[in-house]
């Protein structure tokens, strides 16, 4: 076993997974580094990381006095560790002991690139925001929501899909192209971050793929349930960051005042299904 892969875990109230998301990782091939960055939670999650970390000197824990957002914080996680293969997973997530390992594998015949695996809820169903394209803003003017909708199909005839984006959940990619495209962006809180680094990976050459043959576990939303206004306030602010980053120098100013209109009118279309939620 070759342990090349730093795994980088951003936390936020994340006790309640968070145990058995790092038992896991302990138990992965070819994991020589653990970094968990936590946001600022109050919920137990220090007491669960000092014990693993007792226990296994790979893990080491940055604990932030406030949150600076899910890109920030994965940056400090890769500036803390050294191995030339980086794997950023959520703590909500549940990875078999070889399938970091197999994907690895995949990536160093690939060279730059940046790879996933499908996700399946509890009851194994597959999350169907794991394949993404990028966002048509053209779309969203044309009809509204449209463009926000990204989600791509699996094509079961291929092991390895290549795909425009991927969820931020996990992701797997080497040190070197990370380091190159500069990282995260930590303008980004909370969502559309990965759709900003898949996109930028791609410019710089990269592959984008997900491998359809192996599969983890992800026990979605177990922070982001109790802030849902929270989370759809920076999805949106994401979708508008990425249009200025990537579509607005493209575009007129009339075009620009249309995207931010239709961003923040499908924000407030969701407000219903939020307070129905609650």
């Amino acid at each position: 076993m070759n342990p090349c892969i730093a795994v980088i875990i951003v936390s936020y109230q994340s006790a309640s997974t968070l145990d058995q998301c790092l038992t896991r990782l302990r138990a992965a091939d070819e994991v020589a580094e653990i970094r968990v960055v936590d946001n600022n939670s109050d919920d137990g999650t220090l007491d669960i990381v000092q014990r693993h970390a007792t226990a296994d000197p790979r893990l080491h824990f940055i604990a932030n006095p406030d949150n600076p957002g899910f890109a920030a914080a994965n940056n400090q996680g890769v500036a803390d560790s050294r191995a030339p293969w980086l794997a950023f997973i959520n703590p909500d997530l549940m990875v078999q002991a070889g399938t970091l390992a197999q994907l690895r594998q995949r990536g160093e015949a690939l060279g730059d690139c940046v790879l996933g695996v499908e996700q399946v809820d509890e009851q194994g169903q597959p999350d169907a925001a794991v394949r993404r394209r990028d966002p048509d803003f053209g779309a969203m003017l044309r009809h509204p929501g449209q463009g926000a909708k990204l989600a791509i199909p699996a094509d079961p005839t291929q092991v390895l899909q290549t795909v425009p984006a991927l969820s931020g959940a996990l992701l797997l990619m080497p040190r070197a192209l990370f380091d190159r495209i500069g990282g995260w962006d930590a303008g980004y809180r909370l969502h559309a971050e990965d759709l900003d680094l898949c996109r930028r990976a791609r410019e710089a050459g990269a592959v984008v793929a997900i491998a359809n043959d192996l599969q983890v576990v992800h026990v979605r939303g177990v922070s982001s349930r109790s802030r849902p206004f929270f989370v759809e306030w920076h999805k949106h602010r994401g979708l508008w960051r990425y249009f200025r980053r990537f579509e607005a120098p493209r575009r007129n100013l009339l075009v620009q005042a249309a995207v931010w209109g239709a961003i923040w009118a499908h924000a407030a279309a969701q407000v219903p299904r939020l307070l129905r939620g609650r």
